[in-house]
């Protein structure tokens, strides 16, 4: 069995790897991540009225290249990092879908158009650079941060992930033609098999790179299927469609070879219609990137985190985001899906997670390199997905149980869940309410309980035994 104390080990962070042990480890985390990069940014050109089809689709490829580059250098600085910039944790950064019903509801006010996304990207500079300066102002805060709130965090992103799991498994979502049909749940049940066999029934190499070997698996299925089943179906109106687990590689075919990354795409400008609701996500998205460095590092590597990993964690968080948007791209955070695949795995060596941004960068740089996985089917993808995202959860409950469960943790928990993330999944509780109150709390139930815990941490009186400890 492998060492997982090795210097060569992938279970160390700091341990010493060959390029060819890494990069399939690293890839691993490209393809969990990929296409959630770039959905965020269809979405608000979408909104924007600058997506496809409209004049400015050039400029929509352009920031979608961008965001590819932009992932991977702000992961580097994670890793690595810059002074006091990245906390030196194993997380992959990445375009966050938190900012979505903020994005849309600031492109509503506006009226869309190259103003509309021109405001969203002055308000993320203004906003990333707030987040950074939060960031150095961590430490005094970190005493509301006790393990029974992070974990109740990080138990909320588990969660609120394993709809979107799901939702993938089944072919993408509601709104595909054939989403649940039995090809796509073949495909997803297929891949699940095939990294549950590999992590479990192999050792070293192959088992820690379960994840990619069920992926590839899948893409082989779904290239076989396309050459012995119907590729195309027919809706109940009589319209035909594709289906949804078809390859598509007149992608990959018209995909160009090279291209050089646009700095500036679009010139930010800095409205205050923007700013103010961008601001207070930038302080919810903090909250959630201290769940997520405590989830990876309690379901990666046994521990809490330290004050300096969650303070450079959330300064690269910020200050990454500015960056992004000077390049087009919407806020980069650290990627949820990520630490869930860290959690599963154990991977957390540096140098294997570095290759994998690297490999985001040379996406951005070789546009047939991102369109050869951007056409991976939703259903392969949500074969892992369902596994990573479930295993935040675990990861949150054994932050939550790192002290035994007594009277006021369990009171915290429970309040937490029950009234803070059954508010935000369901959203339409609060259709009564402010607009502002509903983007923050109904986008999903990570905001309000994490809210909910650090109030009752702070209100409830800790008992003489926790007081010692």
């Amino acid at each position: 069995m492998e060492n997982k104390n090795s210097a060569g080990s992938p279970y160390e962070f700091y341990g010493k790897m060959s390029l060819k042990r890494a990069i399939p480890l690293g890839l691993q985390h490209v393809l969990a991540m990929f296409v959630g990069n770039l959905t965020p940014i269809l979405i608000i050109t979408g909104a924007c009225g600058i997506g496809a089809g409209s004049d400015f689709a050039d400029l929509q490829v352009t920031l979608l290249q961008n965001a590819m580059l932009v992932a991977g250098i702000v992961t580097l600085v994670q890793l690595y990092a810059i002074g006091p910039v990245g906390g030196k944790v194993p997380i992959i950064m990445g375009t966050s879908s938190g900012f979505i019903g903020v994005f849309n509801s600031v492109a509503n006010v506006m009226g869309g158009g190259i103003l509309a996304y021109a405001a969203i990207m002055g308000a993320s500079i203004i906003g990333g650079i707030f987040e950074g300066v939060l960031g150095f102002c961590l430490k005094p805060l970190r005493r509301f941060f006790p393990p029974v709130v992070t974990g109740t965090v990080v138990l909320s992103i588990g969660l609120s992930l394993i709809a979107v799991g799901v939702n993938s498994f089944g072919g993408g979502g509601s709104t595909v033609a054939d989403f649940g049909s039995l090809e796509n749940l073949f495909l997803g049940t297929l891949v699940l098999i095939v990294i549950v066999a590999f992590k479990h029934g192999s050792k070293g190499f192959t088992s820690s790179s379960s994840i990619l070997i069920g992926i590839i698996v899948g893409y082989i299925a779904a290239f076989i299927m396309s050459l012995t089943l119907d590729t195309t179906g027919v809706t109940a109106d009589g319209t035909e469609y594709v289906k949804a687990w078809v390859l598509n590689w007149d992608k990959v075919k018209e995909a160009s070879w090279f291209a050089v990354p646009e700095i500036m795409p679009i010139k930010p400008t800095f409205d205050l219609r923007a700013i103010l609701p961008v601001l207070i996500m930038f302080i919810v998205t903090a909250v959630e990137t201290v769940g997520d460095i405590s989830g990876v590092m309690e379901g990666g590597m046994g521990r809490e985190a330290s004050d300096t990993e969650l303070s450079g964690g959330i300064i690269c968080d910020g200050l990454g985001s500015s960056f992004a948007a000077i390049f087009g791209v919407l806020p980069n955070t650290s990627f949820s899906q990520n630490v869930g695949l860290v959690t599963m795995t154990k991977i957390v060596n540096r140098f294997a997670l570095a290759t994998g941004a690297i490999f985001l960068v040379l996406c951005g740089l070789f546009p047939k390199l991102a369109a050869l996985i951007s056409i991976m089917p939703q259903s392969v993808l949500g074969g892992a997905a369902v596994m990573m995202f479930s295993s935040i959860v675990v990861s949150g409950i054994q932050l939550i149980t790192k002290y035994p469960m007594k009277g006021r943790n369990i009171t915290i928990v429970s309040v937490a869940l029950g009234l803070g993330y059954g508010l935000g999944a369901n959203s339409g509780v609060l259709s009564h309410m402010p607009q502002a109150v509903q983007l923050i709390f109904g986008g999903s139930g990570i905001v309000p309980a994490a809210i909910v815990a650090i109030i009752l941490n702070i209100i409830i009186p800790k008992d003489e035994e926790e007081t010692a400890k």
